[in-house]
């Protein structure tokens, strides 16, 4: 046998190329991309287009399986468009008042508009599954053009970010259609955004369904807000229950100082310690009593618990157990599923005496972290990269009290270009590691926050203006931040050395979406009565409940550059890191998806 002639690295890449394409080749899809040249709209009805690049490498699967037919999809953005904010970014930008944080929930999703969610067609049980699957399609293809009809790219206020993708809606309807009580989960941050009214009209009068909302991560938002946010959900939706939630309560120091300077801060990473407790499980269990046995008020006592037809006592009992309890719950009194979807199998309520509340909300809401919180400990994968729950599992909190979890998708909304392209980033709906032009983004935030006083950074152009001397200071633009903050950490181009302004300002959106730069936004009339919030007595309960839950201080308005050099440096290139841990979860596994297919 004659001996193998070695090759270059560049042959051999060409090699593997040409074994992919050949094996892309042969591989018949199940689902078609249908492009809309008019606007540059794509829907997905399963495979990514040609132009997406795969979260995971395809591995040889059953025939027509695509392992990412569960991606995030959304509307790609013209050159022009990116180069046109581009040069916008470099312009000098003017601080906003604090009314600007003020946002009413029908500027997003305007009253009287066409816009609603997919909902899945009626089926009949004769039907086969591909009839059913055609359907579907068919059905979410007009929804798409539907949509774009109405409002198209001449239009000022544009369908904003929304998924394209039927595979994920798929998913929502199946937990819509296996869940008794419903769970909205939205960032206290942004809760007007992740709110949609269609959901609520869908969930509460087409499925007779009820539904709750749970503001997430309390303990980024001072008090004042999460009771004016509350108060402005009850009185738009006097029917609607709200739970406050957190799985990393803050103590009366950091309370204080979240009061008194807000947006004034750069806040540590949120670290969870050992013997802290979520904040809100018991008042979740109450709005579930409510519901279950139909009464005004919940009355938390064994004898009530015992009669339910619901277990309840012993979910009651956990809560009280996790509380007294120092460390985490053994993973094998947990049980959780992960069996094939029965997408089209009738649902009973109550099936076996079991509670099931679906999980459902936007990307990066904390879906997750509040089940972990429920739980007790790590059951489900967290990551701050939108879309990370790929599809729905199941997991008991009590024999008989069951949570499924959904992944993140985005509503349809009609707001402003410069609010997409600022403030839905921000909201984390975007994957920041995707995002193209990251400038505008962060030219929303400065507008809003000082971010120049935060990152203590100075103008790249100080020096030339003889400031000591006399000389005017310059007028900061976002890309200016960006250029100040890369020097600063020492982003640097690989070649010449150069500011990397790219990944700085990729690094800033990272410190706004992990909440280091807290901007939370307002409810209508905020500013004005800012004082009466403030002293309103839900605030003060609400701080009694975060400090009781935990007593370690985790950050400093006071925090010098070097434990900020220090911090930093171990997690600067946290979006190559969660690039590398997707990597390594598919290793894991050959087919994380394999339970799904047919």
């Amino acid at each position: 046998m004659p001996r193998k002639k070695p090759f270059s690295a560049k042959q051999k890449k060409e090699q593997l190329q040409a074994k992919r394409d050949k094996k892309r080749a042969e591989e018949p899809g199940e689902y078609d991309i249908a492009p809309d040249s008019r606007v540059g709209w794509g829907v997905a009805l399963g495979k990514p287009g040609k132009e997406a690049k795969p979260t995971q490498p395809v591995r040889s699967q059953a025939k027509g399986y695509d392992p990412n037919r569960y991606r995030l999809h959304f509307k790609q953005e013209s050159e022009a468009e990116i180069h046109e904010r581009k040069q916008a970014a470099m312009r000098p930008y003017k601080m906003l008042p604090e009314t600007a944080l003020e946002i009413n929930m029908d500027d997003i999703y305007k009253p009287g508009s066409v816009l609603d969610m997919p909902q899945r067609p009626v089926w009949q049980f004769s039907m086969t599954k591909e009839k059913l699957l055609a359907q579907e399609e068919k059905y979410f293809r007009n929804y798409i053009d539907s949509l774009v009809e109405k409002y198209g790219a001449d239009q000022e206020e544009q369908l904003s970010y929304f998924e394209l993708n039927l595979e994920t809606w798929r998913q929502l309807w199946r937990v819509l259609e296996m869940s008794e009580i419903l769970l909205l989960i939205t960032d206290i941050r942004h809760p007007a955004l992740h709110f949609s009214p269609a959901f609520y009209e869908y969930v509460t009068q087409t499925l007779n369904k009820k539904l709750i909302l749970v503001l997430n991560k309390i303990d980024l938002a001072p008090p004042a807000i999460v009771v004016a946010w509350k108060h402005y959900f009850q009185t738009k939706f006097p029917e609607l229950q709200i739970v406050c939630f957190t799985s990393f309560p803050k103590d009366k120091l950091e309370l204080e100082q979240a009061v008194i300077d807000a947006g004034k801060v750069l806040f540590k990473k949120r670290k969870k310690t050992k013997k802290a407790s979520a904040v809100g499980p018991k008042d979740l269990l109450k709005a579930c009593d409510r519901i279950v046995n139909g009464r005004g008020e919940s009355v938390i006592s064994q004898q009530f618990f015992i009669s339910c037809s619901v277990d309840l006592l012993s979910w009651k009992e956990k809560i009280e157990a996790d509380f007294e309890r120092e460390d985490p719950i053994p993973l094998e009194e947990v049980r959780i599923e992960e069996g094939e979807d029965s997408t089209y199998e009738k649902h009973e309520d109550f099936r076996g005496g079991v509670l099931t509340i679906g999980c459902c909300g936007y990307p990066n809401v904390g879906k997750s972290s509040l089940m972990n919180g429920l739980v007790g400990r790590k059951v489900v994968s967290v990551s701050k990269t939108p879309g990370h729950t790929k599809h729905f599992q199941t997991i008991f909190l009590t024999p008989s009290v069951r949570l499924c979890d959904s992944p993140g998708l985005v509503f349809p909304s009609l707001v402003s270009k410069p609010m997409q392209a600022g403030f839905y980033i921000l909201a984390g709906i975007y994957p920041i590691a995707q995002v193209r032009e990251p400038y505008t983004a962060v030219g929303y935030l400065a507008e809003r926050i000082p971010l120049p006083k935060l990152l203590r950074i100075k103008h790249p152009e100080e020096a030339e203006a003889n400031v000591e001397e006399g000389g005017r200071v310059p007028d900061w633009s976002p890309y200016d931040i960006c250029d100040a903050w890369a020097e600063k950490r020492g982003f640097l181009t690989a070649r010449a050395a150069r500011p990397d302004v790219y990944r700085a300002a990729n690094n800033l959106l990272r410190l706004a979406l992990e909440g280091r730069l807290c901007m939370c936004t307002r409810p209508p009339n905020y500013t004005a009565h800012k004082d009466e919030w403030e002293r309103h007595q839900e605030t003060e309960e609400i701080a009694a409940v975060q400090e009781m839950h935990r007593r370690a201080t985790m950050f400093s308005d006071a925090e010098s550059d070097d434990e900020l050099s220090q911090e930093e440096e171990k997690d600067k290139d946290d979006g190559e890191d969660e690039e590398e841990e997707e990597e390594e979860e598919g290793a894991m596994a050959s087919n994380p998806f394999s339970l799904l297919q047919e």
